[in-house]
Parts: structure tokens; sequence; C-alpha cells
């Protein structure tokens, strides 16, 4: 008799406390029960249960075997679920949570191709610049930027980002070129109050500095950051992946690399596991081959 069966027989006894019972919500005869059970006794080498004529009891080694056969039994049920799944056509509402800009010039193109791709799915995205609790607020996916705290979530690293310091062309042209932070004091400097609220720009490196910035234009909007820094009025200090257009297209260059602190980390999650359903898959698929093939995040 297969393992795996009188694995499931076995717990049946042990939940029901009687061979009768089990052999009845098995729709099994109790010979045949009492086969297995005892098949299963005569493979592991140890009794399972103590039987009287009114009781049926596990024995310790038989209360040790049912936590594993559980375990074990459970496991191949979500490895069937997630093979039998991994056909099943996407449906239903997906909803995706990132950082506003990263949403904004990073997953609403993939959002989109995923549409075209899954015609009977509808999505929801929340980009937000703050850290959403997705089992409560229904979240299905979310793309974390930084390290990411013990959690039972599946994570799938796709990149990595830096902070950096940078500017036009035309300022440096104009202001020089900070060889190190130090400099910065003698620099205009454009700071976000939304986003990144703090005046303290810590660096990397062996001395670690950390320089008090006394920002001469402070904005609550990145975009009108960047704006700024992209007509050579001052320095700023994103995420690489917040300018990558602007350095690809020559609008901006990053200065004092080797001052740059370590990357974050980028990660696709969701809280399902193994057991995500298939408008989840399918998205975290796409979202995960598009991602890392992305130059700006690697």
């Amino acid at each position: 008799m297969a393992l795996f069966h009188t694995m499931q027989v076995f717990v049946k006894v042990a939940e029901t406390s009687g061979f009768a019972e089990a052999a009845r919500q098995l729709n099994m005869s109790p010979p045949a029960v009492t086969r297995a059970v005892a098949s299963l006794e005569e493979r592991i080498g140890a009794r399972l249960f103590t039987r009287t004529t009114r009781t049926v009891k596990l024995t310790e080694a038989g209360t040790r075997y049912l936590d594993d056969c559980r375990r074990i039994l459970a496991d191949v049920a979500e490895a069937e679920a997630a093979a039998g799944g991994s056909y099943a056509t996407p449906t239903g509402v997906l909803t995706v949570t990132a950082s506003a800009l990263f949403g904004q010039h990073y997953i609403t193109p993939i959002l989109t191709e995923y549409l075209d791709q899954n015609p009977e799915v509808n999505v929801r995205a929340l980009f937000v610049d703050r850290i959403t609790n997705m089992v409560d607020e229904g979240i299905d996916v979310g793309i974390r930027i930084g390290d990411l705290p013990d959690s039972s979530f599946s994570a799938i690293r796709v990149g990595a980002v830096r902070r950096v310091v940078c500017g036009a062309p035309s300022y440096f042209a104009a202001h020089g070129v900070p060889r190190h932070p130090a400099d910065l004091a003698k620099h205009r400097t454009i700071v976000s109050t939304t986003s990144w609220a703090s005046l303290d720009w810590r660096f990397g490196g062996p001395q670690k500095p950390v320089v008090r910035i006394a920002p001469r234009l402070s904005v609550n909007s990145f975009d009108a950051v960047l704006a700024a820094a992209r007509r050579g009025w001052g320095l700023a200090r994103p995420l690489s992946y917040q300018i990558g257009q602007a350095l690809i297209a020559g609008e901006l260059e990053t200065v004092l690399e080797e001052f740059e602190e370590e990357p974050l980390p980028v990660h696709v999650v969701h809280p399902e596991g193994r057991r995500a359903s298939a408008k989840v898959r399918a998205f975290v698929d796409l979202a995960v081959e598009r991602l890392r093939a992305n130059p700006s995040i690697n």
C-alpha cells in the first residue's frame, strides 16, 4: 500500500479516535483501515496506537509521527495546488503597490503589459511614499526598496538602487565638481520635504561622513527637485532609479560615487507563497523579468 495513502489513513484514525469512523469518512472498509495502519507500523517499526475494545489512543511515538505526517501531507497538498494552478487562467482584481515615482515610471508599463496579456484581470495600483500593510490593505504584490524585515512573505530580489548626488553638466561647469562630501557646504543644494526630509546627508566609505545640508531650495515635490537640478540650479540627492532617464539623456550627472552608501535592494514581495493565485504568479513572473532587465535598477 502506498506510503502516502497509509499516512492519510493514519492521520484520519488519529483525528477520529477510531478505525470505524475513519473508515466511514474515507469510504473504506474497517479491515482495510486496520491493514493500512498495521502496514505503516511495520514499515516504521513502532506501534502508533494503543487499542482497546472501546478506545484508540496514540502512543508517544504515534503522537510525534502524527505531527510529521500532517506537515508532509500539507506540503504535498500545497505542491499539488501550485502545480495544478500553474495552468489556470488569471482572473479577478490584482492589487499592486510601490513607491510613487517608482510605480509611475517602472511599474505602470509592466501593469499595462500584464493587462494586455490577461484580459480577465483588472488592476488596482497603489503608488504611495509610505510602507503599506499588505495584508490589512488587501494588497497582492508589493515592490519594496530597502532591506526587508523578517516575515513569511515571499520575496524575489530584482535589483538594487543607490542614493546619489547629482547635478546638471551646466551646474558643474559654473560651480565646479565636489570631490568630497565636505565640499557640499560650498554648493547649492535642493531637497524634498516629503521623500527625503532629513538635512543630514550620510555617506559611505571608510570614514562614513555625515554632512549637514543648508538647502537654498526646499520643495514638497520630488519632481520639482529634479526639474530644478536639470535646469542647472543646484545639487540633489535622489535614488538612482529616480534619475535613470535623465542620466541616459545626459541631463544629469552623478558625483561623489566613491562615497556612496551600500546599494538598497529592490524586491518583489507577496504574501501567498507557493499557494499564490494564477493572477499573482503571472504578474510576479512578468515583473521579475522586466525589472531584472532594467538597467536603472541593476
